[in-house]
């Protein structure tokens, strides 16, 4: 959103770099078959980031060392231009007390006539809610400032997020403040008021009472409120003949169907993953999607920490094992200790081979090494009884979930490593079924009013069922299908066009509401901040059609509530509902369900031709289904296996590239290498075509086309409208999730698409950059992260050894971050940018390497040992391994805050310092813009505002800063500070205590936002002084290691190098 903000500026000269331009590269495409031979030729495990840094490609060589990005423009208004006067003033420091290169925004300080009650100027408080988010809801703690909600994080009492939160919850924050979001209602495009709506609504209301309802349709996406539930009930007891339809399209119905098919109803599964030793997931990418991701996440990871144990009792420790078996490469398949690439036909003939090999009855037909691979999960599966779990993803069959509710009960998982409850949903359908009962009524004349409330099946819906013509004028009968049609959602987007009344939807930080998280536990939804327009709730609209038209949410809220919790003292109920952000003993008690369900009953799956490609449509993993597409933060935001922003494409194979004859390439502007030319197709499925650019990935399954959903968009807002390709236009009712076609259907254009990857940006140049072993080597070698190090020595170094560096006496911050822990789930950076102020920059600027994330996420492929052994036998099918199904590890690389920091050194005019506790702080005000800070950098983390990257006129976004963070200006640099603003109120608290005595500030007192956002608690920060910290136990474990040691720079960021926990009989297969 405010990425608007350096394309529309007039007075700071133009966007782009147009008075110099370096010798340019050619642009030569990526040789898969170079790659493959390459990999043949290494010995010993080899890490990668890119293809090409893998292929060794000389332009690419050249491209790193063309790393710094080009200036923006110098022309400025005045006669002397800066560089010039840098020149002749000698760059002295002198010039320390020059403000910066940009503009400071104008600040306006305005007190309260009549303070409120509670609040102390300047001091934040919190707010517990909870965001509803399909059939889940993430329990949150809001930060608010002066009546301004800022900041988001995890409420640590609430079930669901543990006191953290995913990319989704964080980002939220944005959609709150967006300014093209639908600001009243309209009728025909004209404005009405609130009054105006609810007299419209009860006119309908009168004529549907009188016949009963009939022809009165809603349609909803997943509701798992229990006031909203109460609501539609009264609406169907008022409305006998009404009908409540439900639409998801990111949601599979093979979860419910597959339930039913195993129990005879509709039931919810809860995961207990930290009770699991062996899990096997199935298509799932259960740690990011779904309900219960989060807490997922942080249960899962517990059984993945090695630092819980001391090193004494390392010999025999244990930690979990995770098999991991998809079509397509995912943040779960990224942390498997083996995974297996299958296409999306063949993941139910494993399942049933599973079911078949204990004892379940069927079969399934595998390839031998498949069948392999099974053999020993099946050992693994029964060599610890009532302490595994395998999890079926939400876009698989119901045969599947079937078959995986088999599974379990006979591995005696039930009541240990999963339970089952009451359905979340208040109302479970098949969606798919009730979304074509609803055209197949509006085509047949039998709906006269249509409530869409929240979901935008114009854009959505399969194209078959061709949801726009049900709202538009036929000319056949000279008539509209739908006599009335309103719609109820936040923005203006593409069902709203085709609809005679639209109701500009309130943000759920502006409404009451309830909600029920992944386990049934209840929630309310508290508002922080009055509707910054003139928005309504579902709650309001239904209710517009009952006898109680104008009730509040609030009112609705608080008397479902009410009525359901009887209390002597419901004010104290009340009150403590509203502070905990949870409702005591709601959540769901474990039912006891018995298996209605022969697997040996199954009728035989169908079999797709191995010639054919597989196309398979699955939620974005960082705007999901599209309703955040006009989320800048989103859009910007690297996704965390391609690394590709601003853009969808269809992904393919190494192989099935190579087949296609699909590459890309990296055209050379001077270090600014993020843009990366795809070649182009054109997709002709189901009926319909859509150009898409390709993206070669690593470890997808072969002949498996991916096409992501939600890019597309023509009505979504300024940001996200017209980026990437829309896969929902050739999605059909019959291929939901997967189809099947011959690669004929793809046709190259002969047109090339720049798409922006970060992945390309920031590389390190080292050899101890990412480490990681497996489990039984680090039993026999604890010391492995180190074996390679090259550190100076201390009697080699000039310095005077710890005395020049001595912090003894204050408070060391230091951070250490697990790399057995990230999963690169990209929470981290989003709870960074929301805290932090970090602009917005635009696709453009991302692929001249100019985004502004002071924490990047580092995903780097590497091969098994097996496949570079040194045995050669010659077969060039004996390295394929390593490419088309690589290890996937991540990094966060953040500010290193490196006590002898090579940036402090170049400074000329001292921008960058030390603190007294030892910080590599920044002092905007000073920073003249020469970037030799960045230059000398060894860790690409400083960024620099080529532009005026950050939006000053837009008003929403200044509500939204956090006002304890500076807005930088153009020509400042920046970069990640350990939250020192966080620091410095907790040290301000320590002070005052004890009636200004003071205290000591307590481990986990302070919490940067990256480490309260992580759900793998994969980041700790604390005082490396205090000898009981656990940043302090974590720096001195023997995993311990620091990136590019040895240059003696002593970052205060250290990294616990990954261990895997491989099965032997796999290991070397």
């Amino acid at each position: 959103m405010n990425a608007r903000s350096h394309e529309e500026q007039k007075d700071d000269g133009p966007a782009l770099d147009e008075h110099r331009e370096d010798a340019s590269l050619t642009p030569r495409p990526l040789d898969l078959a170079a790659v493959r031979a390459r990999l043949q030729s290494k010995t010993g495990k080899q890490y990668w980031r890119t293809l090409e840094e893998l292929a060794g490609d000389p332009n690419f060589e050249e491209l790193l060392h063309r790393e710094f990005p080009r200036q923006a423009p110098s022309e400025w208004d005045d006669s002397v231009d800066r560089r010039d006067f840098l020149k002749l003033m000698g760059a002295s420091l002198a010039l320390a007390g020059l403000s910066g290169c940009g503009r400071a925004p104008e600040q306006y300080i305005v007190p309260y006539v009549k303070q409120p009650d509670g609040m102390v100027l300047g001091k934040p408080q919190y707010y517990a809610t909870a965001m509803p988010f399909g059939a889940d809801a993430i329990g949150l703690l809001v930060e608010s400032h002066e009546g301004r909600p800022t900041k988001i994080e995890g409420n640590p009492d609430h079930p669901s997020s543990l006191g953290a939160t995913n990319a989704f919850a964080q980002a939220s924050i944005l959609d709150l403040y967006d300014p093209d979001r639908a600001q009243t209602a309209t009728k025909a495009g004209e404005i009405q008021t609130w009054s105006q709506f609810l007299d419209a609504a009860q006119a309908v209301a009168a004529t549907l009472r009188s016949t009963r309802g009939e022809g009165f349709r809603v349609l909803t996406g997943i509701i798992n409120s229990p006031t909203l539930a109460a609501q539609f009930q009264t609406i169907l007891t008022l409305y006998p003949q009404a009908k409540w339809h439900q639409w998801e399209p990111a949601v599979g119905d093979g979860t419910r169907e597959g339930a039913k098919l195993a129990f005879g109803s509709y039931i919810n599964t809860v995961y207990r993953p930290e009770n699991a030793d062996v899990i096997l997931s199935l298509d799932s990418d259960f740690l990011t999607s779904g309900p219960g991701n989060v807490r997922y996440m942080r249960e899962f990871y517990r059984r993945r920490k090695l630092d819980q144990y001391s090193e004494a009792d390392r010999v025999g420790l244990e930690m979990s094992r995770l098999y991991v078996v998809e079509p397509t490469p995912s943040v779960t398949g990224s942390s498997a200790d083996h995974r297996l690439p299958l296409r999306y036909a063949e993941i139910e003939q494993f399942v049933r081979a599973l079911a078949a090999k204990l004892g379940l009855g069927g079969s399934g037909k595998l390839a031998p090494a498949a069948e392999k691979w099974l053999n020993a999960v099946v050992k693994d599966l029964r060599k610890y009884p009532r302490r595994t779990l395998v999890v079926a993803g939400e876009q698989q069959p119901a045969e599947v979930h079937a078959l995986v509710h088999a599974i379990n009960a006979a591995l005696g998982n039930v009541g240990t490593t999963l339970y089952y409850t009451e359905p979340v949903e208040a109302h479970p359908v098949n969606h798919l079924e009730s979304l074509r009962e609803l055209c197949t009524d509006i085509d047949a004349g039998k709906v006269t009013t249509l409530l869409i409330l929240g979901v935008n099946p114009v854009y959505t819906a399969p194209h078959d069922l061709d949801f726009t013509s049900k709202l538009l004028f036929d000319e056949k009968s000279k008539a509209k299908k739908i006599e009335t049609v309103i719609h109820v959602s936040p923005h203006f987007d593409e069902t709203s066009q085709y609809c005679d009344w639209h109701v500009a939807e309130s943000h759920y930080l502006e409404t009451w509401g309830d909600t029920r998280a992944f386990d049934g536990a209840v929630s309310v939804v508290q508002p922080l901040i009055a509707p910054l327009y003139r928005t309504h709730s579902a709650h309001e609209v239904l209710a517009a059609f009952t006898d109680k038209p104008g009730l509040s949410a609030y009112d609705a809220v608080r008397d479902r509530l009410k009525a359901a919790n009887p209390s002597a003292d419901f004010e104290k109920f009340w009150r403590k509902t509203l502070n905990d952000g949870v409702v005591a003993g709601t959540a769901f008690a474990p039912l006891n369900v018995s298996l209605k369900f022969n697997p040996a009953s199954l009728p035989p799956s169908k079999e797709s031709s191995a010639g054919e490609l597989e196309f398979l449509f699955r939620p974005d993993p960082s705007i999901y289904d599209g309703r955040f597409a006009n989320n800048g933060w989103l859009q910007e935001l690297p996704k965390p296996v391609t690394k590709l922003t601003w853009d969808n494409a269809a992904l393919v194979s190494p192989k099935t590239a190579e087949k296609l004859q699909l590459t890309h390439s990296i055209p050379s502007r001077g270090g600014e290498h993020g843009q990366i030319l795809s070649n182009v197709v054109d997709i002709a499925l189901s009926g319909s075509k859509v150009t898409a650019a390709a993206w070669i990935t690593p470890g997808q399954a072969e002949g498996v086309v991916v096409l992501p959903l939600g890019y597309g968009r023509k009505k979504a807002g300024y940001t996200g409208t017209n980026k990437g390709f829309n896969a929902y236009a050739v999605r059909t009712s019959s291929t939901l999730w997967t189809a099947t076609a011959p690669a004929s259907i793809i046709r190259k254009t002969g047109d090339d698409y720049p798409l922006a990857c970060t992945q390309y940006h920031f590389n390190m140049e080292g050899r101890h950059i990412l480490v990681s072993s497996s489990l039984e080597e680090y039993h026999k070698n604890p010391n492995f992260a180190h074996e390679h190090e090259e550190a100076p020595t201390p009697e080699l170094s000039l310095y005077k050894g710890e005395a020049e560096f001595s912090y003894k006496h204050v408070d060391k911050w230091a951070m250490a971050i697990d790399l057995n822990s990230c999963n690169g789930c990209n929470a981290c950076v989003i709870a960074c940018q929301a805290e932090n102020n970090i602009a917005v920059v635009g696709k453009d600027q991302v692929m001249r390497g100019r985004e502004m994330h002071w924490i990047r996420i580092d995903r780097y492929y590497t091969n098994t040992e097996s496949s570079t052994s040194g045995k050669s036998t010659g077969d060039p099918s004996e390295y394929q391994p390593a490419l088309d199904n690589p290890e996937t590890f991540f990094q966060p690389v953040p500010c290193q805050q490196c006590e002898n920091a090579p940036c402090e050194q170049v400074c000329p005019v001292g921008a960058t310092v030390h603190s007294a506790e030892g910080l590599n702080d920044m002092t905007y005000n000073r920073c003249i813009g020469t970037r030799y800070c960045s230059n000398n950098c060894p860790y690409k983390v400083r960024r620099f505002n080529f532009l005026r990257f950050q939006d000053w006129e837009t008003p929403q976004f200044k509500l939204m800063r956090n006002p304890e963070v500076t807005v930088r200006s153009r020509g400042v640099m920046e970069k990640c500070t350990y939250c020192v603003q966080r620091i410095s109120n907790a040290r301000i608290e320590a002070e005052k205590a004890d009636g200004g005595k003071g205290r000591p500030i307590n481990d986990g007192e302070i919490m940067t936002a990256c480490e309260q956002a992580c759900p793998a608690q994969a980041i700790v920060f604390g005082n490396a002084n205090d000898p009981n910290s656990r940043v302090s136990k974590l720096r001195a474990q023997q995993r311990n290691y620091s990136i590019l040691a040895e240059l003696n720079s002593r970052p205060r960021t250290t990294y616990l190098a990954a261990v895997r926990n491989p099965n032997p009989e796999l290991e070397n297969t």
